[in-house]
């Protein structure tokens, strides 16, 4: 069995961790932490680009970013459902990995998969430490869940100076090109959407905003509905 994780981040699709906390990835990566992500779907609905594409692309970013581990379970994209099959795939993997800390898209989003995301690993999460449930793999509780901002943020509980990784979470978004290059850049068979108009440059901004709350270049956004235990020296 390998180490447990450090951390475990859930994203509907390939693509969604690195743009809501790509640089905190990389910081705690870099501090020799055990990170990794789970994608819920091959984003097979995706305007733009194939499903290998999208998994060619996922690797490059887990490369740049220095995960531990990066899966993805094949629900169905835009059928993410809460039900059993969903909730239990995902507590397997919880179970398998044993995250310190799950991190999970903000439960208010304008895409439904990333809301559904949300709500079934806060399921999942409870779920996991049942030891009645699914009782032939060993329960598993999780010591907290955080949520991660995606497109909009809102109330902002926990925030993270990642000024120092900015770039490669920059590199980590630009592996996606099938999704971030304009519609009229390289490639045929391609629509505008809204990660097509400048959508980087937008996250790139927000995380400056972000950033100067506290007198830095950039910063990540969280939120917890728990609080959050800190251990002060």
């Amino acid at each position: 069995m390998s180490e447990p994780l450090d951390i475990l981040v859930f994203g509907a699709h390939a693509d969604d961790a690195e743009i809501g906390m790509g640089g905190t990835i990389a910081k705690y990566t870099a501090a020799g932490k055990r990170v990794g992500i789970c994608d819920l779907t091959e984003a097979e609905m995706s305007s733009n680009g194939t499903v290998e594409l999208r998994k060619l692309e996922a690797s490059h970013a887990s490369s740049v970013l220095g995960l531990y581990s990066r899966s993805n379970l094949g629900l169905p994209d835009r059928g993410l459902e809460i039900n059993k099959r969903h909730i239990d795939a995902i507590v397997a993997e919880i179970r398998r990995t044993r995250p310190t800390i799950v991190f999970v898209p903000y439960w208010v989003d304008r895409h439904p998969d990333h809301i559904a995301c949300s709500k079934l690993v806060e399921e999942a999460v409870f779920n996991a430490k049942l030891r009645r449930y699914m009782p032939e793999l060993p329960a598993f509780q999780v010591e907290q869940l955080i949520y991660y901002y995606i497109n909009d943020v809102d109330q902002v509980s926990l925030i993270v100076n990642i000024s120092d990784f900015y770039e490669q979470k920059k590199q980590s978004l630009m592996a996606y090109k099938s999704q971030f290059l304009t519609a009229s850049d390289n490639g045929e068979d391609r629509v505008a959407t809204p990660l097509t108009d400048r959508y980087v440059e937008r996250v790139e901004a927000r995380d400056s905003l972000l950033g100067q709350t506290r007198g830095w270049k950039y910063a990540e956004g969280f939120a917890i509905k728990r609080p959050h235990a800190v251990e002060w020296f």
